[in-house]
């Protein structure tokens, strides 16, 4: 009998897991069911003290198709983004500048501390106190090109220590296993008062967001102010600072002096190991603390593909980063011409970095679902299994590209590892009414994989064949 109703038990949870899962996929089938895509642009703004961010709005189709959201700072000299963690993962690639970025990861050592005290500091010390020194979780710094992964709840900051404006393009992840909320996106602040902000520049006549991304106060501002005077043992001046509560700034705010930080110089040895791939599979990256969060795609030596003819595309995944495979997103760059083809696990968000091109994609019912110019800064999304063509205008196209998937699959539609090239050309000729020298024709004419150079047709002109 005991043995009957573990059997009893156990089917009835896989009975319900799967209509669950049955339930969440219908749901994710509804919401793709997209008759018509277009190239989107940010629907609204949110101006802060020492920079502005840009909303996509997040309710629309292609968006909620692909369970994503996408936001782009613009962050000035000695600007900083205030702490905050998401409900998603996030992938950030950076546009313009530079910068150094602070992530905090729970239970990893604070391996960053000052030898001495700062000349600014002792400047504005009192003779009476005692030196004391800072230590932090480690920092990383960026640079024009590079991808950065931040998991799912981690706190981070980010801050523009160079001479020329700082433009951060981040994808949120709604749909991903990490979120157990809905698939509305979510930043809580640590500092400040987003909100107060909002509210001032809409009172001065700003457009409403049509996004669901309304900026909210940070976390302490909820908190009764003796509850966090006891927690952090501070006085109940220092506990109302914390809320922020007359702070109308922004979430991007400009520390006047310049950030000081304990943090090493950024070496071109350290530039050198990360384009090399040197000091890899140690087993250190292994652990989080200590794990890599940044690679830059932009780097022509790091291409994974090149034709002189066409161009190049860089790809980075968990197989060389790997803490992608946590937060299972990945991206790719591009500058090339590229073979028709569709993503086979996974959706992707193509974000115009420069030049223009017109962009055709076709969905299982075989209509265009999108046929257009796209120019920089605007957005496309390619849902999973509909396939594109790129074809570039004469000043080239330039793109960044998110995947939802850490190891996105590409097939095919033409060249030498494509979908036909693996047809018997009987196949192909049956398939298509057409003559046997015609398919075989159809089959081997180009020779190329994944990046073509521009068609004899089209002279003048970068074009897919």
């Amino acid at each position: 009998m005991a043995k009957i109703s573990i059997f009893a038990i156990s089917l009835a949870f896989l009975l319900l897991g799967s209509i669950v899962s049955a339930r969440q996929q219908q749901q994710q089938q509804g919401e793709c069911q997209i008759q018509r895509i277009s190239a989107q642009e940010p629907s609204d703004r949110l101006q802060s003290e020492a920079g502005q961010t840009e909303f996509w709005n997040n309710n629309n189709e292609q968006f909620q198709c692909a369970g994503v959201s996408l936001i782009r700072h613009n962050i000035q000299p000695r600007g900083l983004l205030l702490p905050s963690y998401t409900n998603t993962p996030l992938l950030v690639y950076i546009e313009q500048g530079r910068g150094m970025q602070g992530m905090m990861l729970p239970g990893c050592p604070e391996t960053f501390q000052s030898s001495q005290q700062s000349q600014q500091q002792q400047e504005h010390q009192g003779q009476g106190q005692r030196s004391r020194q800072d230590r932090h979780q480690r920092l990383q710094q960026f640079r024009k090109g590079d991808i950065l992964a931040i998991p799912a709840g981690a706190a981070h900051w980010m801050y523009n220590d160079g001479e020329n404006d700082l433009v951060a393009v981040v994808l949120l992840d709604n749909a991903n296993n990490a979120n157990q909320l809905d698939q509305n996106p979510r930043r809580f602040f640590l500092a400040g008062n987003p909100r107060k902000a909002q509210q001032q520049q809409q009172m001065r006549g700003s457009r409403h967001s049509q996004s669901q991304q309304q900026e909210t106060d940070n976390v302490f501002s909820g908190f009764d102010t003796q509850t966090l005077a006891e927690a952090f043992g501070v006085d109940e001046e220092t506990a109302r600072k914390l809320k922020g509560e007359q702070d109308e700034r922004g979430p991007i705010v400009r520390v006047e002096r310049g950030l000081q930080t304990v943090r090493p110089p950024f070496s071109r040895e350290e530039e050198r190991q990360q384009q090399q791939g040197e000091g890899r599979g140690n087993g250190l990256e292994e652990t989080v603390c200590s794990a890599r969060f940044r690679e830059n795609i932009d780097d022509p030596s790091r291409a994974d593909i090149y034709n002189p003819r066409a161009g190049r595309l860089s790809t980075l995944n968990s197989y060389n980063l790997p803490i992608l495979r946590h937060i299972q997103l990945s991206a790719e760059r591009q500058n090339a011409i590229m073979a028709p083809h569709w993503m086979t696990n996974s959706h992707r968000v193509l974000y115009a970095t420069g030049g223009e091109a017109r962009i055709q994609i076709v969905d299982h019912r075989g209509e265009a679902v999108f046929d257009d110019q796209v120019r920089e800064g605007q957005v496309v999304i390619a849902p999973q299994n509909f396939a594109v063509v790129k074809q570039a205008s004469e000043q080239g196209f330039e793109w960044v590209a998110f995947r939802t998937n850490d190891n996105a699959m590409m097939s095919t539609l033409s060249g030498r590892t494509s979908a036909l090239r693996g047809m018997p050309v009987e196949v192909i000729a049956n398939a298509y009414q057409i003559s046997r020298e015609q398919a075989y024709k159809l089959k081997f004419n180009r020779e190329e994989t994944i990046l073509f150079s521009g068609s004899t047709r089209r002279s003048g002109r970068r074009a897919v064949a």
